[in-house]
């Protein structure tokens, strides 16, 4: 006999939080997808991907992940949680700081507290990595790279829910690609509709 997922528990409160995460209107430049999230982590889960650049040039790429279980997770302190992947191109002085693993985390933690976005139990990571060519790729030019991987569990149920946590994940991912801020009074605008995807 086969279980309709619309009546398993807390199947309302996910649907609406994600209709909340695809009416987010995101600033020009940000092209972002829904792709296939992870099935074994949490009974409920959407994910998308976020490309950074104006036509051909590549910027860099986010990820993120809602999870939801209804019953709780003592690891998350919490039945919500977001997990996210920003890599993004830098230069190689700032790669060379000794300071910019605590620089890049802070990018996280100021977007979250200047959108008001309530959280409990953040955790992650900050990589950078530089390459440099040789041989038949020796033309190629040296590379740097930032990584930040984090999760944190968004408190929905105060104002102003996920959207908080959008705008802070929108200005982290353009922070790490050096994207400048939008002027006040420039509206952001979604590029392109979601793609349907599975949750």
């Amino acid at each position: 006999m086969s279980t309709d997922l619309r009546a398993r528990p807390g199947r309302d409160d996910f649907d609406r939080v994600v209709a909340e995460l695809e009416a987010f209107r995101w600033r020009p430049g940000i092209d972002v997808e829904t792709i296939g999230a992870p099935q074994r982590i949490a009974p409920y889960g959407h994910a998308m991907e976020a490309g950074l650049g104006a036509g051909d040039e590549d910027q860099g790429l986010g990820r993120l992940i809602l999870l939801h279980d209804p019953a709780g997770n003592d690891a998350w302190d919490g039945d919500w949680r977001l997990v996210t992947l920003v890599r993004a191109d830098t230069d190689a002085d700032m790669v060379a700081d000794s300071l910019i693993g605590e620089v890049a985390w802070s990018w996280l933690v100021e977007a979250l507290d200047e959108h008001g976005a309530a959280l409990t139990a953040p955790a992650g990571t900050v990589t950078t990595v530089t390459s440099r060519s040789f041989g038949s790729l020796g033309a190629e030019p040296d590379r740097a790279e930032i990584e930040i991987r984090a999760s944190w569990t968004p408190l929905l149920d105060d104002p102003p829910g996920i959207t908080a946590h959008l705008r802070a994940w929108q200005q982290l991912m353009c922070q790490a690609a050096g994207l400048p801020p939008l002027p006040e009074k420039i509206t952001p605008l979604r590029t392109a509709p979601l793609a349907t995807g599975t949750r």
